[in-house]
């Protein structure tokens, strides 16, 4: 029998998979018919013995062909159910299924759509995912490394020794392996050995679990049926107001940075108390009350988080992703994740995530030249690398990668139930020589600095994102003027529903941080925004970005002392709140944090003790409900008619008046902008029509920590042309502050013969 046995060993192929060169290794490994019954073949390095067992049979010892490989043939025409007995040393006796009798399960249709780049949810192909083959429980592993010598997967369970389990090369560079009696929970990551005989040590870049930093290996996690989700109110109200006008006042928030446990403390052996060099982190549970309970009172509508996906360095704030598909484990799990989402959709309160598929670190363990050489990167460094980051820049220009991207936003969308998408760094995405100097660039095909696949990419990705998900927001942080952001693919735009408006961020800011005495002189600085502010859908923002690395926090900027401080932030959060376009303002600004943004600590809540902190929370509280009640700051953000100048001409004064409308004349708010620290009394202004007005809401107000320059009368208009309009009031504008009124027409008065 040893003969025949024999005569059926394909030593070439046995030297491959004794040196771990095979990328084929079912052609050998396993059971294969062969006319004279069935030879099964296995590869056991340390292995001191192998017997085949077969229910109903003695143990078959399987006859060693070479060192540790292992082989038998066996009498029967059909191969039977079996399993090895393994023998290693001091009588370690291990009993296991063979990984390579059980057949591949990913379908030839998955790998065409996936090469096509259209395979959207292909999360479900790849990675890891546990299951059942043939009545056997295990885990299937799938990567794509097209040009790696072979791929293994290894892990506690056979002791990261890439001997053990490498995988089937598939159509379309796919490398697959089923591996029985494996499970959730256990650890692993791909051995890569590339050309130059080298091998690398990869997470799995579809892995949905990753151990905590700085351990970085990934985590078999099911994430299928693992939340019962209990949003479906939200997911129905988001539904229906898709598409319509409704106000939006984000809270931009990191999670460690919001708010951490105490400090541990721990005892030594000695008995001598000490802090724990890490600090810790709440749960994705325990923030996700945290977060809704002062959100909820504070009015905001959505939070929006600072990257969630697996990250190593607390320090890149998540911006560096090494886990495009996990998120991070420093909070918990990706179902305590779940948890997280689906808490404040109970709460009414909106989620959406910051994304980042303009670049990726260099991490040895992550995406970086995963199969040996630029894989998911461009090849070309004029291309591919950024030059200032440090970081890689995706090949958008390879379906494969383009889908891995486009997947991954559906996936978060899709199974994480996540309401929008903020795309980081898109200008970086558009220009070919972003951040670069002459001759550190590649000109497109036609000689411009566009790159035409980035373009191409989010328009894939936004078109395909409103064809699956049509009421999911798709938010670009784009710093230039490119046109037609959030215009519709199909007129050539890139298809954003909203357009962080940066161009408004720095000149207000800068404008705001100048002493009042001077601001007269950068007057255009306030009404510049409103030249351009149709030609997008915009975000106002004043974020993360602008309270870090020395720029100082919101109330820093202020000029003056202490009081005027105060009373600075307070008109200028009023005029963001009041000018066209949906908000967002970063954690801590809302009540006036003075140290800026630490990701190695919570928000300093004991600010909130302060008089003057606690004033100017409520009078943020105060302004985002008044924002959310009338319909006028909100329901024409986009169209023209909902917003009217008064009077733009007072730079002397710093003094701006504007309305906001709706298409119901009687819902028409009435802002008064006074960037001065002077009181204005009796002052005359235009209004738009013949009414009664009466202030609904005054930055000044004693409550806020102003000094109560108030205008407590209900004022009606007189027929005394002012600011080119045919009637105006008289009322007191308050320093540093903002008045708004409601306006009630009256018919026109009739004119005297």
């Amino acid at each position: 029998m040893e003969d025949k046995l024999f005569k059926y060993m394909q030593w070439p192929e046995i030297e491959a998979i004794i040196y771990s060169e095979h990328d084929r290794p079912k052609q050998v490994l396993g059971p294969h018919k062969v006319p004279d019954g069935v030879v099964v073949q296995a590869y056991f390095p340390d292995a001191e013995s192998c017997a085949l067992l077969v229910k109903g049979r003695e143990p078959m010892v399987m006859t060693e062909v070479d060192k540790n490989y292992f082989a038998v043939l066996l009498p029967d025409k059909d191969i039977p159910k079996y399993s090895y007995q393994v023998t290693y040393g001091e009588g370690n006796v291990v009993s296991c299924r063979d990984t390579y009798a059980f057949p591949a399960t990913i379908q030839i249709e998955d790998i065409k759509k996936f090469q096509a780049g259209i395979h959207y949810e292909i999360y479900k192909v790849l990675g890891a995912h546990p299951m059942s083959v043939q009545g056997v429980k295990g885990v299937r592993f799938a990567v794509w490394a097209p040009d790696a010598v072979r791929v293994s997967v290894v892990g506690d369970f056979n002791q990261w020794d890439g001997r053990r389990h490498p995988m089937q090369r598939r159509d379309g560079d796919i490398h697959e392996l089923f591996i029985p009696g494996l499970k959730e929970g256990d650890i692993y990551k791909y051995e890569v050995k590339i050309k130059g005989d080298t091998v690398v040590l990869k997470s799995d870049p579809y892995g949905t679990l990753m151990q905590k930093r700085p351990d970085n290996a990934s985590v078999v996690y099911d994430i299928q049926k693992k939340h019962s989700w209990e949003d479906s109110a939200w997911l129905s109200k988001r539904k229906k107001t898709a598409g319509k006008e409704k106000p939006e006042f984000a809270y931009e928030l990191h999670l460690a940075g919001f708010m951490r446990p105490e400090p541990l403390v721990v005892t030594d052996e000695a008995g001598n108390e000490e802090t724990a060099p890490e600090a810790g982190f709440y749960n994705y549970r325990e923030l996700a009350h945290r977060i809704a309970d002062y959100v909820k009172d504070m009015g905001y509508t959505h939070v929006e988080l600072m990257p969630v996906m697996e990250h190593p360095l607390d320090e890149s704030w998540g911006y560096q992703v090494t886990g495009y598909y996990a998120p991070t484990s420093r909070y918990g799990t990706p179902e305590d994740f779940m948890y997280f989402v689906d808490y404040l959709h109970q709460q009414d309160i909106g989620v959406i995530l910051d994304w980042v598929p303009a670049h990726f670190p260099r991490d040895i363990n992550g995406l970086a030249r995963f199969d040996g050489i630029p894989l998911y990167e461009h090849p070309d460094p004029k291309r591919g690398e950024h030059p200032h980051w440090g970081t890689l820049i995706f090949n958008y220009g390879r379906k494969e990668v383009s889908n891995f991207l486009i997947a991954n936003a559906m996936y978060w969308v899709e199974q994480y139930h996540i309401d929008g998408l903020r795309m980081d760094a898109v200008a970086s995405m558009l220009y070919l020589d972003y951040g670069r100097h002459e001759g550190e660039w590649i000109p497109n095909m036609y000689g411009g600095r566009e790159h035409l696949e980035a373009i191409e990419f989010l328009k894939h990705l936004n078109s395909m994102m409103k064809k699956r998900n049509p009421d999911i927001q798709m938010i670009a942080e784009e710093s230039t003027a490119w046109p037609m952001v959030t215009g519709a693919v199909e007129d050539d735009g890139l298809g954003f529903d909203l357009k962080w408006n940066m161009g408004w961020m720095n000149d207000f800011l800068g404008y705001m941080s100048l002493d009042p005495l001077f601001r007269k002189g950068s007057y255009g600085q306030l009404l510049f925004s409103m030249v351009y502010a149709y030609s997008e859908k915009f975000v106002l923002v004043l974020s993360h970005d602008e309270v870090v690395h020395g720029k100082g926090s919101m109330i820093q900027k202020m000029p003056g002392e202490y009081e005027d401080k105060f009373a600075n932030l307070r008109v200028a959060y009023g005029f963001m709140a009041c000018h066209p376009g949906k908000k967002l303002i970063f954690m801590g600004q809302d009540y006036a944090q003075f140290t800026e943004f630490d990701e190695g600590k919570g928000l300093e809540w004991s600010m909130l003790d302060y008089d003057m902190h606690r004033k100017m929370q409520d009078y943020m509280r105060d302004l985002i409900h008044l924002y959310k009640e009338y319909p006028a700051l909100y329901a024409m953000d986009d169209e023209p008619e909902g917003f009217e100048w008064i009077n733009n001409i007072s730079a002397d004064e710093s003094i701006v008046v504007f309305t906001r409308n709706t298409k119901k004349k009687d819902e028409t708010l009435f802002i008064v902008c006074n960037f001065v620290p002077v009181v204005r009394t009796n002052y005359k202004i235009g209004v738009p029509f013949r009414g009664k007005y009466k202030e609904i809401f005054n930055s000044d107000q004693i409550k806020y920590g102003g000094e109560g320059n108030v205008n407590p009368r209900l004022k009606q208009s007189k027929a005394e042309e002012c600011d080119g309009k045919d009637d105006s009031i008289r009322i007191t504008v308050p320093p540093l502050g903002i008045s708004i009124f409601k306006c009630t027409p009256l018919a026109p008065a009739k004119k005297k013969k």
